[in-house]
């Protein structure tokens, strides 16, 4: 996949994120100690909006539930369920 330009890296601060539209895909864009990296803008638990919740460091927090990714890898970090013994 070749570079979508979306906006300006001026606008989005060091440690924020903002949703943006790229080929009709709704992506967030994060601002992770000056370098950005980007992943789909919906939670895959409830479907709310990733740019709603909270960027901590490298990890995405869905606002609604709680499930949390690493924005440098798209990968789940952890999700709302629990296992009870």
């Amino acid at each position: 996949m070749g570079k979508i330009i979306v906006g300006k890296t001026s606008d989005i601060p060091v440690g924020k994120m903002q949703k943006v539209t790229a080929d009709g895909k709704e992506i967030v864009v994060m601002n992770i100690d000056g370098s950005y990296f980007a992943m789909d803008d919906t939670c895959t638990h409830a479907g709310a909006s990733l740019a709603e919740g909270k960027l901590e460091g490298s990890i995405v927090t869905c606002d609604w539930h709680g499930s949390k990714w690493d924005g440098k890898t798209g990968k789940l970090h952890a999700f709302p369920a629990k296992i009870k013994d």
